[in-house]
Protein backbone atom coordinates (compact mmCIF):
# COMPACT_ATOMS: atom_id res chain seq x y z
CA UNK A 1 0.00 0.00 0.00
CA UNK A 2 1.00 4.02 -0.56
CA UNK A 3 0.26 6.90 0.98
CA UNK A 4 0.04 10.06 -0.63
CA UNK A 5 -0.70 12.65 2.38
CA UNK A 6 0.67 11.28 5.35
CA UNK A 7 3.97 12.43 7.28
CA UNK A 8 6.12 11.20 9.93
CA UNK A 9 5.32 14.61 12.45
CA UNK A 10 7.13 13.69 15.63
CA UNK A 11 9.19 11.18 17.28
CA UNK A 12 9.96 10.72 21.15
CA UNK A 13 11.53 8.27 23.37
CA UNK A 14 12.81 7.95 26.41
CA UNK A 15 15.47 5.51 27.63
CA UNK A 16 15.70 3.65 31.05
CA UNK A 17 18.38 4.80 33.50
CA UNK A 18 19.80 1.30 34.46
CA UNK A 19 22.04 0.05 32.57
CA UNK A 20 22.53 -4.31 32.77
CA UNK A 21 25.55 -5.92 31.41
CA UNK A 22 25.77 -9.48 29.52
CA UNK A 23 28.26 -10.25 32.15
CA UNK A 24 26.41 -9.14 34.68
CA UNK A 25 23.83 -11.43 33.89
CA UNK A 26 26.03 -14.11 33.39
CA UNK A 27 27.73 -13.65 36.56
CA UNK A 28 24.46 -14.31 37.95
CA UNK A 29 23.86 -17.24 36.38
CA UNK A 30 27.59 -19.04 37.21
CA UNK A 31 25.96 -21.71 39.23
CA UNK A 32 24.47 -22.64 35.94
CA UNK A 33 27.57 -21.62 33.48
CA UNK A 34 29.90 -24.03 36.07
CA UNK A 35 27.48 -26.95 36.37
CA UNK A 36 26.77 -27.71 32.59
CA UNK A 37 30.51 -26.50 31.36
CA UNK A 38 29.53 -22.86 29.32
CA UNK A 39 32.48 -20.52 29.74
CA UNK A 40 30.95 -16.63 30.83
CA UNK A 41 31.10 -14.25 27.52
CA UNK A 42 29.18 -16.63 25.37
CA UNK A 43 25.87 -13.97 25.79
CA UNK A 44 27.60 -11.27 24.54
CA UNK A 45 29.52 -13.28 21.87
CA UNK A 46 26.53 -14.97 20.42
CA UNK A 47 24.04 -11.63 20.78
CA UNK A 48 26.72 -8.87 20.26
CA UNK A 49 24.39 -7.65 23.25
CA UNK A 50 26.80 -5.41 25.53
CA UNK A 51 24.08 -4.32 27.85
CA UNK A 52 20.40 -3.96 27.62
CA UNK A 53 18.36 -1.20 30.32
CA UNK A 54 15.78 -1.10 32.64
CA UNK A 55 13.83 1.13 34.37
CA UNK A 56 14.31 1.49 38.58
CA UNK A 57 11.30 -0.18 40.38
CA UNK A 58 8.17 -1.08 39.01
CA UNK A 59 6.81 1.26 36.54
CA UNK A 60 3.50 1.08 34.29
CA UNK A 61 3.88 0.82 30.55
CA UNK A 62 1.48 3.66 30.10
CA UNK A 63 4.09 6.23 32.27
CA UNK A 64 6.79 5.68 30.41
CA UNK A 65 4.83 5.77 27.08
CA UNK A 66 3.39 9.04 28.53
CA UNK A 67 6.85 10.06 28.20
CA UNK A 68 7.63 9.11 24.74
CA UNK A 69 4.01 10.73 23.72
CA UNK A 70 4.66 13.92 24.92
CA UNK A 71 8.36 14.54 23.68
CA UNK A 72 6.53 13.23 20.12
CA UNK A 73 3.13 15.72 20.63
CA UNK A 74 6.37 18.34 21.05
CA UNK A 75 8.56 18.16 18.44
CA UNK A 76 5.57 17.55 16.02
CA UNK A 77 4.06 20.98 16.74
CA UNK A 78 0.53 19.82 16.34
CA UNK A 79 -1.75 20.70 18.70
CA UNK A 80 -3.41 18.19 20.71
CA UNK A 81 -6.94 18.86 19.58
CA UNK A 82 -5.84 17.67 16.52
CA UNK A 83 -5.17 14.00 17.51
CA UNK A 84 -7.95 11.53 16.01
CA UNK A 85 -6.75 8.36 17.72
CA UNK A 86 -4.69 7.62 20.34
CA UNK A 87 -2.76 3.88 19.61
CA UNK A 88 -0.51 1.89 22.59
CA UNK A 89 1.17 -0.53 20.50
CA UNK A 90 3.63 -2.52 23.02
CA UNK A 91 4.27 -6.05 24.14
CA UNK A 92 3.58 -5.19 27.83
CA UNK A 93 0.36 -3.19 29.04
CA UNK A 94 -0.60 -1.94 32.55
CA UNK A 95 -3.19 -4.21 32.51
CA UNK A 96 -5.79 -6.94 30.34
CA UNK A 97 -8.42 -4.57 30.69
CA UNK A 98 -9.21 -1.54 30.12
CA UNK A 99 -6.75 -1.02 27.28
CA UNK A 100 -3.90 0.58 28.37
CA UNK A 101 -3.99 3.95 25.41
CA UNK A 102 -6.77 4.90 27.84
CA UNK A 103 -4.60 5.53 30.62
CA UNK A 104 -2.30 7.34 28.42
CA UNK A 105 -5.12 9.26 26.44
CA UNK A 106 -6.27 10.36 29.72
CA UNK A 107 -2.38 11.73 31.30
CA UNK A 108 -1.96 13.50 27.87
CA UNK A 109 -5.11 15.05 28.11
CA UNK A 110 -6.25 14.45 24.10
CA UNK A 111 -9.59 14.90 22.88
CA UNK A 112 -12.89 13.06 23.97
CA UNK A 113 -13.44 12.59 20.16
CA UNK A 114 -10.55 10.89 19.95
CA UNK A 115 -10.33 6.90 18.97
CA UNK A 116 -8.19 5.00 21.95
CA UNK A 117 -6.94 1.61 21.59
CA UNK A 118 -4.56 -1.25 22.07
CA UNK A 119 -2.98 -3.07 19.26
CA UNK A 120 -0.76 -6.20 19.93
CA UNK A 121 1.54 -8.15 17.82
CA UNK A 122 4.53 -8.72 19.39
CA UNK A 123 7.52 -6.78 18.67
CA UNK A 124 5.15 -5.77 15.37
CA UNK A 125 3.12 -3.28 17.12
CA UNK A 126 4.02 0.18 16.51
CA UNK A 127 4.49 -0.92 12.70
CA UNK A 128 0.76 -1.96 12.70
CA UNK A 129 -0.52 0.73 14.56
CA UNK A 130 1.13 3.36 12.01
CA UNK A 131 -0.08 1.75 9.05
CA UNK A 132 -3.32 1.18 10.21
CA UNK A 133 -3.60 4.80 11.48
CA UNK A 134 -1.98 6.01 7.56
CA UNK A 135 -4.94 4.57 6.22
CA UNK A 136 -7.50 6.37 8.61
CA UNK A 137 -5.33 9.46 7.59
CA UNK A 138 -5.24 9.20 4.14
CA UNK A 139 -9.12 8.49 3.87
CA UNK A 140 -9.54 11.58 5.66
CA UNK A 141 -11.41 10.10 8.87
CA UNK A 142 -9.03 11.86 11.29
CA UNK A 143 -6.28 14.55 11.14
CA UNK A 144 -3.18 12.68 12.92
CA UNK A 145 -2.49 9.76 15.16
CA UNK A 146 -0.22 9.18 18.18
CA UNK A 147 1.11 5.78 18.49
CA UNK A 148 2.95 4.58 21.56
CA UNK A 149 4.49 2.14 23.33
CA UNK A 150 6.11 1.36 26.74
CA UNK A 151 8.66 -1.84 27.26
CA UNK A 152 9.63 -3.32 30.57
CA UNK A 153 11.84 -6.27 29.75
CA UNK A 154 13.26 -6.67 33.73
CA UNK A 155 10.96 -8.70 35.25
CA UNK A 156 10.88 -11.06 31.89
CA UNK A 157 15.00 -11.41 32.84
CA UNK A 158 14.63 -11.54 36.37
CA UNK A 159 12.38 -14.06 35.82
CA UNK A 160 14.10 -16.04 33.23
CA UNK A 161 17.55 -16.35 35.59
CA UNK A 162 16.01 -17.43 38.42
CA UNK A 163 14.17 -20.18 36.70
CA UNK A 164 17.79 -21.31 35.37
CA UNK A 165 18.77 -21.23 39.02
CA UNK A 166 16.11 -23.08 40.30
CA UNK A 167 15.93 -25.96 37.20
CA UNK A 168 18.54 -28.56 38.01
CA UNK A 169 17.47 -30.49 34.71
CA UNK A 170 19.03 -27.99 32.55
CA UNK A 171 21.60 -28.76 30.10
CA UNK A 172 23.43 -27.49 27.10
CA UNK A 173 20.84 -28.02 24.73
CA UNK A 174 17.65 -27.09 26.76
CA UNK A 175 19.54 -23.75 27.81
CA UNK A 176 19.13 -22.60 24.37
CA UNK A 177 15.57 -21.77 24.53
CA UNK A 178 15.88 -19.08 27.33
CA UNK A 179 19.04 -17.17 25.52
CA UNK A 180 16.31 -15.18 23.64
CA UNK A 181 14.54 -13.72 26.58
CA UNK A 182 18.22 -12.57 28.23
CA UNK A 183 18.32 -10.21 25.16
CA UNK A 184 14.96 -8.50 26.48
CA UNK A 185 15.43 -4.58 27.26
CA UNK A 186 13.32 -1.77 28.27
CA UNK A 187 12.47 1.33 26.34
CA UNK A 188 9.40 4.31 25.27
CA UNK A 189 8.85 5.08 22.46
CA UNK A 190 5.94 7.25 20.37
CA UNK A 191 5.75 8.22 16.83
CA UNK A 192 2.95 11.29 15.71
CA UNK A 193 1.49 10.95 11.99
CA UNK A 194 -0.50 13.57 10.76
CA UNK A 195 -1.87 14.87 6.98
CA UNK A 196 1.01 16.47 5.36
CA UNK A 197 -1.41 19.79 5.47
CA UNK A 198 -1.28 19.60 9.38
CA UNK A 199 2.54 19.21 9.55
CA UNK A 200 3.74 20.10 6.73
CA UNK A 201 6.98 19.69 8.28
CA UNK A 202 7.08 16.49 8.41
CA UNK A 203 8.58 13.21 6.61
CA UNK A 204 6.29 11.41 4.63
CA UNK A 205 5.68 7.78 4.89
CA UNK A 206 5.78 6.43 1.35
CA UNK A 207 4.07 3.39 2.21
CA UNK A 208 4.24 -0.19 3.25
CA UNK A 209 4.36 -3.97 2.50
CA UNK A 210 3.14 -7.07 4.59
CA UNK A 211 3.53 -10.72 4.63
CA UNK A 212 3.18 -13.38 7.20
CA UNK A 213 4.69 -17.09 7.77
CA UNK A 214 1.69 -17.66 10.46
CA UNK A 215 3.07 -21.70 10.23
CA UNK A 216 5.90 -20.42 12.43
CA UNK A 217 3.47 -19.56 15.21
CA UNK A 218 4.82 -22.23 17.85
CA UNK A 219 8.84 -20.67 17.20
CA UNK A 220 8.59 -18.03 20.02
CA UNK A 221 6.31 -17.97 22.58
CA UNK A 222 6.15 -16.29 26.10
CA UNK A 223 3.77 -15.46 29.21
CA UNK A 224 2.91 -15.47 32.24
CA UNK A 225 3.28 -19.01 33.31
CA UNK A 226 0.65 -19.04 36.24
CA UNK A 227 -1.97 -17.63 35.07
CA UNK A 228 -1.75 -17.07 30.78
CA UNK A 229 -1.77 -13.59 30.83
CA UNK A 230 0.51 -10.35 32.06
CA UNK A 231 -0.63 -9.46 35.79
CA UNK A 232 -2.50 -6.46 37.12
CA UNK A 233 0.80 -5.01 38.51
CA UNK A 234 3.63 -2.74 37.39
CA UNK A 235 2.96 -3.69 33.31
CA UNK A 236 4.27 -7.37 32.40
CA UNK A 237 5.86 -9.54 35.44
CA UNK A 238 5.20 -8.28 38.97
CA UNK A 239 4.70 -10.90 41.28
CA UNK A 240 4.12 -13.48 38.31
CA UNK A 241 6.63 -16.36 36.38
CA UNK A 242 7.31 -15.13 32.98
CA UNK A 243 8.40 -17.12 30.34
CA UNK A 244 9.82 -17.45 27.12
CA UNK A 245 10.59 -20.14 25.16
CA UNK A 246 12.41 -19.36 21.75
CA UNK A 247 13.90 -21.55 19.10
CA UNK A 248 16.16 -19.63 17.98
CA UNK A 249 17.98 -21.11 15.23
CA UNK A 250 14.79 -22.31 13.23
CA UNK A 251 13.39 -18.77 14.32
CA UNK A 252 16.46 -17.14 11.78
CA UNK A 253 16.05 -19.32 9.27
CA UNK A 254 12.05 -18.87 8.87
CA UNK A 255 12.38 -15.13 9.77
CA UNK A 256 14.79 -14.57 6.95
CA UNK A 257 12.94 -16.48 4.30
CA UNK A 258 10.23 -14.38 5.22
CA UNK A 259 12.26 -10.97 4.67
CA UNK A 260 13.34 -11.92 1.45
CA UNK A 261 9.68 -12.37 0.35
CA UNK A 262 8.40 -8.80 2.03
CA UNK A 263 11.58 -7.42 0.74
CA UNK A 264 11.23 -8.14 -2.80
CA UNK A 265 7.69 -6.65 -2.50
CA UNK A 266 8.30 -3.44 -0.75
CA UNK A 267 11.26 -2.80 -3.04
CA UNK A 268 9.01 -3.14 -6.03
CA UNK A 269 5.89 -1.40 -4.37
CA UNK A 270 7.48 1.12 -2.55
CA UNK A 271 10.88 1.99 -2.14
CA UNK A 272 13.97 0.19 -4.14
CA UNK A 273 17.30 1.87 -3.51
CA UNK A 274 17.01 3.21 0.36
CA UNK A 275 20.13 5.47 1.68
CA UNK A 276 19.12 4.19 5.44
CA UNK A 277 17.53 1.31 6.94
CA UNK A 278 16.53 0.48 10.51
CA UNK A 279 15.62 -2.91 11.34
CA UNK A 280 13.94 -4.16 14.30
CA UNK A 281 17.17 -5.01 16.64
CA UNK A 282 17.58 -8.49 17.76
CA UNK A 283 21.29 -9.25 18.00
CA UNK A 284 24.43 -9.52 15.69
CA UNK A 285 23.53 -13.09 13.98
CA UNK A 286 20.46 -11.15 12.72
CA UNK A 287 21.61 -8.07 11.89
CA UNK A 288 24.62 -9.61 9.64
CA UNK A 289 22.45 -12.40 8.33
CA UNK A 290 19.62 -10.34 7.18
CA UNK A 291 21.55 -7.78 5.53
CA UNK A 292 23.22 -10.26 3.55
CA UNK A 293 20.32 -12.38 2.48
CA UNK A 294 18.36 -8.80 1.28
CA UNK A 295 21.95 -7.50 -0.16
CA UNK A 296 22.27 -4.27 1.38
CA UNK A 297 24.69 -2.75 2.62
CA UNK A 298 25.41 -2.66 6.54
CA UNK A 299 26.91 0.64 5.96
CA UNK A 300 23.30 2.06 5.73
CA UNK A 301 22.19 0.86 8.75
CA UNK A 302 21.98 2.12 12.45
CA UNK A 303 21.87 -0.18 15.23
CA UNK A 304 20.80 -0.08 18.96
CA UNK A 305 21.22 -3.95 19.80
CA UNK A 306 24.96 -3.54 21.18
CA UNK A 307 23.31 -1.29 24.05
CA UNK A 308 19.88 -1.99 24.61
CA UNK A 309 19.37 -5.44 23.34
CA UNK A 310 15.87 -6.30 21.50
CA UNK A 311 13.45 -3.64 23.17
CA UNK A 312 10.43 -5.69 21.32
CA UNK A 313 7.58 -2.94 20.14
CA UNK A 314 10.18 -0.16 20.87
CA UNK A 315 12.92 -1.45 18.84
CA UNK A 316 12.46 0.14 15.48
CA UNK A 317 10.85 3.22 16.52
CA UNK A 318 13.39 4.03 19.14
CA UNK A 319 16.43 3.08 16.51
CA UNK A 320 14.42 5.66 14.52
CA UNK A 321 14.95 8.54 16.59
CA UNK A 322 18.03 8.19 17.83
CA UNK A 323 19.64 7.88 14.20
CA UNK A 324 17.76 11.45 13.52
CA UNK A 325 19.15 12.85 16.75
CA UNK A 326 22.81 11.73 15.48
CA UNK A 327 22.40 13.26 12.28
CA UNK A 328 22.92 9.47 10.71
CA UNK A 329 19.40 10.17 8.86
CA UNK A 330 19.35 13.34 7.39
CA UNK A 331 17.33 15.35 4.97
CA UNK A 332 16.85 13.99 1.86
CA UNK A 333 17.29 10.56 2.87
CA UNK A 334 14.80 8.04 1.66
CA UNK A 335 14.77 5.33 4.75
CA UNK A 336 13.51 1.61 5.13
CA UNK A 337 12.18 0.24 8.46
CA UNK A 338 12.47 -3.32 8.33
CA UNK A 339 10.31 -4.79 10.66
CA UNK A 340 9.71 -8.86 12.00
CA UNK A 341 8.12 -10.02 15.40
CA UNK A 342 7.17 -13.72 16.20
CA UNK A 343 4.13 -15.12 14.56
CA UNK A 344 5.59 -14.46 12.08
CA UNK A 345 4.79 -11.19 10.46
CA UNK A 346 6.58 -8.24 8.80
CA UNK A 347 5.53 -4.86 7.79
CA UNK A 348 8.26 -2.55 5.80
CA UNK A 349 7.95 0.65 5.57
CA UNK A 350 9.13 3.80 3.72
CA UNK A 351 10.06 7.10 5.02
CA UNK A 352 11.35 10.22 2.92
CA UNK A 353 13.09 11.69 5.46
Amino acid sequence: MKFDRVVIAGLGHELPPERLTSDAIEDRLAPVYDRIGLHPGRLELMTGIRSRRFWPGEIRPSGVATIAGRRALEASGVEPARIGALIHASVCRDFLEPATANVVHHALGLPASAQVFDVSNACLGVLNGMVLVANMIESGWIDACLVVAGENGKPLVDSTIAGLLADSTINRKTIKGAFASLTIGSGAAAVLLARDDVAPQGHRFLGATVRNATQHHELCRGGAAAEGHAPQDAGVGAGSALGMNTDAEALLVAGIDLAKENYAAFSEEVLAAPDRVVTHQVGKAHHLTLFGALGLDTDKAYTTFEELGNVGSVSVPITLAMAAEAGFVKAGDDVALLGIGSGLSSIMAGISW
